[in-house]
């Protein structure tokens, strides 16, 4: 396999070929050839059902940002021998080449409120730079990704559909769920508000898709096959979701999941350290919503896959769904408790 891949890159048969990273969705490989550093990566078709639609994203923000922020740092695919930037191997898939960027790293926890801040200043520098790209040039890598009235509409048909004996042990978790619909018509009423922008989003905001230096400041943000036409609130809100508590959704122990305030503030410093000018006073009320706003959907997903008998997440134990959801639903409680704290801890 790799040989094949090798030969469309015009890299050497004797380069050396790693795992790398700890990514779930695609392979990534680290290629050493004569004395330079590649990322290769084979696109998961199961979850990207177009990858030319990612190379054409990908390829657009490239083109634009070296037009007109020539010094900012976006790392673009390398080309083929053929000027492809994404070759098909027959029977292997989708193949992608990045240059490695020396000197650089990746982490998969947020360890301090200055990683979170760094973190959170990319992915805000990266939709304020392109703030006048033309959004409807991107196409949709997956459709209604962070469509919250979809999920619940799935919630609800899986109630129906479902697994009757997980329905009726999962009672209390569903209840409560209901009791949050308003999360729901509030993502309806941002939909339908001009005052909040379609912007180009990230759509994955997790800190392991931040490249930081040496120096532990951020460089600029990576992995991006889910980048399309989107709201603030999914990237600001998956921020908080990943980064405000110390422990993440695989976490049995409930009572160790809580809110860092200082987290918050860093995450909101960041952000609108790039994006304070952007965004518009009814959006920046919102900023705390958007916490709300993926948790929320986060339970609404791990909780249908539950009563649907795990057919998308899968599940490495029995309950393991069950968990996830009601983790999310802990978090989403410790968010609403301290909304208040939160947003007078924002200075708009």
């Amino acid at each position: 396999m790799f040989e094949k891949i090798l030969k469309e890159f015009g890299l050497g048969l004797n380069a050396t070929v790693k795992p790398f990273g700890s990514g779930l969705i695609n392979n990534t490989w680290l290629i050493s050839d004569q004395g330079k550093d590649h990322i290769l990566q084979r696109i998961n078709q199961n979850v990207f059902k177009k990858p030319l639609d990612i190379a054409n994203n990908i390829r657009l923000i490239c083109r634009y940002f070296k037009d007109q922020y020539p010094n900012y740092l976006f790392v673009c695919p390398c080309k083929t021998i053929a000027g492809d930037d994404m070759p098909y191997i027959n029977q292997e898939g989708y193949f992608r080449l990045f240059p490695f960027i020396k000197n650089s790293y990746t982490a998969d926890v947020v360890n301090s409120p200055l990683q979170a801040f760094e973190a959170a200043k990319q992915f805000g520098r990266f939709t304020n730079l392109l703030s006048k790209f033309p959004t409807a040039s991107l196409k949709i890598t997956l459709p209604d990704f962070h469509n919250l009235p979809l999920r619940y509409s799935q919630f609800e048909k899986a109630l129906k559909q479902g697994n009757k004996e997980r329905i009726r042990e999962a009672t209390e978790t569903i209840q409560f769920l209901k009791r949050q619909h308003e999360i729901v018509a509030i993502s309806v009423q941002i939909r339908n508000n001009p005052d909040f922008k379609t912007r180009v989003t990230h759509h994955d905001s997790k800190i392991s898709n931040v490249l930081f230096d040496i120096n532990n400041h951020g460089l600029c943000v990576i992995d991006l096959d889910t980048v399309m036409p989107g709201y603030f609130i999914s990237d600001f809100g998956d921020m908080m979701r990943t980064y405000l508590s110390p422990v993440s959704e695989e976490e049995k122990s409930f009572d160790r999941i809580e809110i860092r305030e200082e987290y918050f503030k860093a995450i909101a410093d960041g952000y609108l350290s790039e994006m304070g000018n952007e965004l518009t006073s009814i959006e920046k009320e919102h900023l705390v919503y958007a916490g709300k706003f993926m948790t929320y959907m986060q339970s609404l997903r791990f909780i249908t896959d539950y009563l649907n008998n795990d057919i998308y997440y899968g599940a490495k134990y029995e309950g393991h769904n069950f968990l996830r959801a009601n983790n999310q639903i802990v978090l989403l409680k410790r968010i609403i408790e301290k909304e208040q704290q939160l947003r007078e801890a924002i200075e708009i």
